[in-house]
């Protein structure tokens, strides 16, 4: 497929800006992949399309403060810096983006807080945009990374037009965040209360929790419109024993298996074998999933409303069938959903 062929028509305004109070009060778009069937609900009426013994697979990652603003040695220019991820836990060495990039240098240096109270020095240039930062701190680790946090801001996307706030703190984590990395939230996870948790477990639903850490390549942009030739960047997944026993387990009893989220999907279909069973897995993936793609694990998914012409999006048509996803799309835009991580919610059934 092609790139051109991920557009609909997003009305203006309708990218959530701030995240709603009541989690599990916003509105859930029910897709039937197979019949097409639309029906519009509240996320909380997922309970209507579970039963007993049916598993939702979560991703735990847990968002940190990755973005920083500092100021430049010497010219005072205001540098903002975004954290992606540590790169040597003893020597503080975190791989970086920069913005303006074309002020920094190596040799540079970067002064972060009121006080200047924490120093980097840039060492190395590793593309057009990213950077290597070593931070300058005599502490140890655990206070290194506690003064690095307390200078960060919550790293909301693009897409949501202002810094973060207070409100973001909670909001932008899932309640079930649990292993510190993602510099992104796993959006579909956002919906979930602690009451809806436990309402599910009543039910008698089994979770299963596996770890991604979200990175920024899943907002980068595709340039290409041979979509064979876009190359996803790599993020570290973390799938144990009990994870894997939890949904093999569902799948042989041909029980409804829900991933919550497309770097849930991503992730259980990088551990997946050539049985159909996924596998422990602790490393890397750069897999990228776009239409045609036959899901070996999952047959239900919780996702949110992408933008066009983006990585989401595509996996998404490639679960729940091309047409009938954007025909849900364009359903979506006309009775007012709202996108992105705090937008609305969509499953998508058989």
């Amino acid at each position: 497929m092609k790139l051109s062929e991920f557009e609909y028509q997003l009305p203006e305004n309708r990218v959530a800006q701030y995240p709603i109070e009541d989690r599990e009060s916003a509105r859930m778009l029910v897709l039937h992949r197979t019949t097409g069937e639309i029906e519009h609900k509240t996320f909380r009426d997922l309970l209507d399309y579970l039963d007993d013994k049916d598993v939702l697979v979560f991703n735990d990652t847990k968002v940190f403060p990755a973005r920083l603003y500092g100021n430049k040695e010497k010219t005072g220019a205001r540098i903002e810096v975004f954290l992606l991820r540590e790169l040597n836990h003893e020597q503080h060495l975190w791989d970086v983006l920069v913005d303006p990039a074309r002020k920094i240098r190596i040799g540079n240096k970067l002064y972060f807080g009121e006080d200047n109270s924490m120093v980097a020095e840039v060492i190395d240039n590793t593309t057009s945009r990213g950077r290597t930062l070593r931070f300058l701190f005599d502490g140890d680790s655990e206070e290194f990374k506690k003064s690095l946090y307390s200078l960060g801001m919550t790293p909301l996307p693009e897409c949501i037009k202002r810094e973060a706030e207070p409100c973001d703190v909670d909001g932008y984590q899932t309640i079930y965040a649990k292993n510190e990395g993602a510099v992104a939230a796993p959006a579909a996870g956002l919906h979930f209360s602690k009451q809806l948790l436990k309402r599910l477990e009543i039910m008698g639903i089994d979770f299963a929790h596996i770890t991604s850490h979200v990175g920024l390549g899943n907002f980068r942009s595709v340039d290409v419109e041979d979509l064979t030739k876009h190359k996803m960047e790599s993020e570290q997944i973390f799938i144990d024993d009990k994870a894997c026993e939890i949904v093999n387990k569902a799948k042989d009893e041909r029980r409804r298996i829900c991933l919550v989220g497309t770097t849930t999907a991503r992730a259980v279909e990088t551990a997946c074998s050539t049985r159909g069973h996924i596998k422990p897995y602790e490393g890397w993936t750069n897999k990228f999933i776009f239409p045609p793609y036959e899901f070996q694990v999952g047959n239900s998914m919780i996702t949110n409303f992408h933008e066009p012409f983006s990585t989401m999006l595509m996996l998404v048509c490639a679960f729940g069938g091309y047409k009938q996803v954007m025909n849900a799309y364009n359903e979506a835009m006309k009775e007012g959903y709202n996108i992105g991580p705090y937008g609305d919610a969509m499953l998508i059934i058989d």
